[in-house]
């Protein structure tokens, strides 16, 4: 208590802001179980001390406050309640002022409550009181908006005291009874819901004397009703009356978010996209029943832009590379590959045009695309069979070839060939993506007394001359055009052409952006690049790492499941079965799985490998196995708390068709930042190629890990890079940690994440640890196996390529490792090894925003954020904003050392 007493004098002797003392307060005494009170003046509890005075309401710490009896609650939430680690529950004590009386805030920076937190509960009376979960940041924004007058409820609401309370084991399990007792009246969502349900918009109505009152379990909002924000808690619209005139209520389902530090990573970890096989390409077969002779009018009617598909055949991208070499055979598949990535497979064919074909077949009436990419001159016959294509509406993309028409010409410019040039793209509409390129060596440029008028999308060089690089040309009266390229955007930035690191480098920070200028293309030429369904959701299987512990994990479950071989839990039911039959369901909250591992076989996931890989004592021994599944984060819910520590539960995907979303992406590319989206809102599909995995881990609570859950991110994304380097001739990949928990190539490029989601239970922590990054996936962005690859050829060495269930193993293996260091000898155990490879030494980060001052980056304090130097020689603790897509921008400096 002294220790406490004198680091609070000195705060509050120092003068802080008040939100950086409060926050910071709250930051280092709610480890001890403290209770943080926001209230008037006159009603401090008694015992407590203030922090901070502020306008007659005061800041002050005293006793624990404890809530054990929910009876006398209605209950907001139908999913079991799990308060993560970086979380505070606290509760809201209000009153309610009716019309005129009502003032509103004095300060115009109002905070709205409901934006600020997660309502649970709630007590009707006077005061009407409220349970509510936020993270500390968003607790402490909370705590001195009410000290400054600017914090505004809803519905006459007006915030008497704030004040956290420690939920009790007993309340939290009444909270879970109560919400699976609701669970079974709540009318069943959508068979594929969105990831993020939320709260009514109207929890808060005009109370009346008697307060807010809830509706039957099981009610839900008027059919119309609008969809409420996640987090938002009320709004301007009520939800309507019943017919005794009781406030509506809406039973939600609990989002369930990470630590705060990771509430983005698992959206952001993935980036890639199906790399689509090049092998036995068909040749285009010819059809004598689909000659469209005597329409030519139905297919070019005046000023018509595009062609019409009449056979009703899947539209046919063709794809001339020239002669039959073996170099126009390798250009074929690069080519191929490259538009499998940016189209759906099942709306287009993409066929080889073969000369012979070409001269021969009527291959005009069926092509919605012809794709030109010989380097090769094209001979004078073809070139008037494409000029007549062109004339009936035809659409032409032409990649790095000399064909050109109506007035350009393509000049050679030597300086140019094979060097990486930066590029300025001008879209359609205007805007403009500038990238680096690998360039043909070769531009386009206007004949002699030639004045012409390309069409809006175009790309030149960012040099002196402006090297014309990408030319719109639009041909005739019906509609055709073409879009010529220059610059390589069907080549990876592997392909052989790259010369050096350096290169490499560049057009892989670029590979993004070329998918992007790739798609606009196509877009512009009326190729659809729509997003792809999401893949068919496929049966889990129970898999043992070693035979012995298949015996106990089957006599566990026979003492488990209910009477159909069912675990259930708030998000999704497992049906134990033997074997697989085509009637059993397979959706997002219904899943088989079979527990017949001699059936088991994937092309992508071999069992005896992962098993030669495996080296723990107790992590990642039993497996549940999907092809593809929702979300590996959900697949151990049921199991987690039941099942014995020993047996080591860890959950691995091929693909996922959905993620958790903290954070709105910014994207509107078919390649978003991270990972490539499926149908309808918050669904994020995790592609083939990328090691996809959620182990469980039990950490106790008084313990070196226990006092410091942050650093179980950290661990986890050394685990992984130390998963690579640490395999022999492999230390020199480039891989890396970036702060507070993502995978890098270098510095460059995020490879890979981490998502932590941990619950406390008595003195346990039960800890999920997503983990996902690009192991043979290397577009639109890199893999594991990309850097390999540079490596071999930088180095002249024959390093094989990496699997996906080798290093799931390893780091695993790595990760226990770690945690038992840590557990010995606390952070300095792993600080080492850490640092060896993270990304930060020395990096400059500006505080508070971009104009702030910058500060070097020294290493990580005693619990995992980060120390920064200041220009006068002072090392202080800094921490993110919480408000960042990038952890490392807006860092504040919440206290000194």
């Amino acid at each position: 208590m002294l220790i406490t007493l004198c680091y609070l004098y000195l705060w509050a002797r120092w003068g802080r802001r008040p939100a950086a003392l409060v926050r910071t307060t709250v930051r280092r005494l709610r480890a001890s179980r403290c209770s943080f009170t926001f209230c008037g003046a006159a009603a401090r509890p008694g015992g407590a001390r203030v922090c901070l005075s502020r306008g007659g309401r005061v800041f002050c710490v005293g006793e624990s406050q404890s809530i054990d009896d929910l009876n006398k609650w209605a209950l907001f939430l139908v999913s079991p309640f799990i308060l993560e680690a970086e979380h505070i529950a606290f509760v809201t004590e209000s009153i309610w002022v009716q019309g005129d009386s009502l003032q509103k805030p004095s300060s115009e920076t109002v905070v709205k409550w409901s934006d600020c937190c997660l309502p649970l509960a709630c007590r009707p009376g006077d005061p009407y009181q409220l349970i509510a979960k936020a993270s500390v940041d968003d607790f402490s924004k909370l705590g001195v908006a009410f000290m400054e007058d600017r914090l505004q409820m809803d519905n006459g609401l007006v915030p008497q005291k704030i004040v956290s309370v420690h939920l009790q084991d007993s309340a939290l399990r009444e909270l879970q009874d109560q919400a699976l007792r609701k669970q079974a009246q709540v009318p069943q969502p959508n068979p594929e819901p969105s990831l993020e349900t939320e709260p009514a918009r109207d929890f808060m109505e005009h109370p009346g004397k008697d307060g807010p009152k809830a509706l039957p379990e099981g009610s839900s909002l008027p059919e119309g009703s609008s969809k409420p924000r996640r987090g938002s808690a009320s709004g301007s619209e009520p939800a309507g009356d019943s017919e005794q005139g009781v406030g509506a209520l809406e039973h939600f389902h609990l989002h369930l978010s990470s630590c705060h530090e990771c509430l983005e990573l698992e959206n952001s970890t993935i980036e890639s996209v199906k790399f689509a096989s090049a092998e036995n390409i068909p040749d285009l077969p010819y059809d004598h029943g689909s000659s469209l002779e005597g329409v030519a009018d139905e297919i070019c009617s005046e000023g018509e832009g595009r062609r019409v598909n009449i056979t009703g055949k899947a539209p046919n991208i063709l794809l001339y590379v020239g002669s039959g070499s073996q170099e126009a055979l390798g250009r074929l598949q690069q080519v191929r590959a490259v538009l499998a990535d940016c189209v759906d497979a099942d709306s287009y064919v993409l066929y080889h045009l073969q000369e012979e074909s070409a001269l021969r077949d009527p291959w005009p009436d069926n092509c919605l695309l012809l794709v030109v990419a010989t380097r090769e001159p094209v001979p004078e016959d073809l070139y008037q069979k494409f000029m007549a294509y062109l004339s009936q509406g035809g659409k032409v993309l032409g990649l790095s070839s000399r064909f050109v028409f109506d007035g350009w010409q393509v000049t050679s410019k030597g300086v140019l060939q094979k060097t990486v040039q930066s590029l300025v793209f001008s879209k359609a509409g205007g805007s403009q993506v500038r990238l680096s390129v690998l360039s043909s060596g070769c531009v386009y440029e206007e004949g002699p007394g030639e004045q012409l008028s390309p069409g809006k999308l175009q790309g030149h060089l960012d040099n002196e001359d402006q090297d014309r690089m990408i030319v719109q040309v639009p041909f005739g009266t019906c509609g055709g055009e073409a879009i010529l390229c220059q610059v390589h955007l069907e080549l990876p930035p592997s392909s052989s052409l790259v010369q050096t690191q350096e290169d490499f480098d560049l057009l892989k920070a670029s590979n993004l952006r070329r998918y992007e200028v790739l798609q606009e293309i196509l877009t512009a030429l009326g190729v659809s690049c729509d997003l792809r369904e999401a893949p068919a959701l496929t049966p889990l299987y129970l898999l043992p790492a070693a035979e012995e512990i298949r015996d106990p994990i089957m006599q566990w479950l026979g003492r488990h499941v209910d009477p159909e071989g069912v675990i259930k839990s708030s998000k999704l039911s497992l049906k134990f079965v033997s074997s697989y039959a085509s009637e059993l369901e397979i959706s997002p909250s219904s899943i088989p799985v079979i527990t017949d591992a001699e059936a088991f076989s994937s092309e992508h996931f071999n069992l005896e490998i992962y098993r030669q890989n495996l080296q723990t004592q107790q992590l990642g021994k039993i497996i549940l196995f999907a092809e593809v599944t929702p979300t590996t984060m959900n697949l151990l819910d049921g199991l987690m708390f039941e099942m014995p520590q020993e047996m080591g539960l860890i959950a691995i995907a091929v693909r996922q068709t959905q993620g958790k979303v903290g954070r709105p992406q910014l994207s509107s590319s078919r390649f978003p930042m991270a990972c490539v989206p499926g149908r309808g809102p918050n669904a994020w599909l995790s592609p083939v190629g990328c090691a996809l995995s959620t182990v469980l881990v039990s950490i106790p609570l008084r313990s070196q890990l226990g006092q410091r859950i942050p650093f179980v991110q950290h661990l986890m994304s050394l685990a992984a890079v130390e998963a690579v380097r640490s395999i022999p001739e492999y230390q020199d990949i480039n891989l890396r940690v970036k702060w507070p928990n993502d995978i890098y190539y270098s510095d460059l490029m995020k490879i890979g994440g981490v998502l932590v989601n941990s619950t406390l239970m008595g003195e346990t922590f039960y800890i999920l640890i997503g983990c996902g990054f690009n192991v043979t996936n290397s577009n639109p962005t890199i893999c594991i196996n990309d850097l390999v690859t540079e490596y071999n050829k930088q180095h002249k060495t024959a390093l094989k390529p990496l699997r996906a269930d080798c290093l799931i193993a390893r780091t695993v293996t790595v990760l226990e490792t770690l945690i038992h260091t840590f557990q010995d000898k606390g952070p300095n155990g792993v600080l080492p090894l850490y640092y060896k490879y993270w990304i930060h030494s020395g990096q400059q980060v500006c505080l508070g925003s971009a104009e702030g001052p910058k500060v070097s980056i020294v290493g990580l304090d005693d619990s995992g954020f980060l120390q920064v130097h200041q220009e006068g020689g002072e090392v202080v603790t800094v921490h993110p904003d919480g408000n960042s897509f990038d952890m490392l921008r807006n860092l504040i400096l919440p206290k000194r050392r």
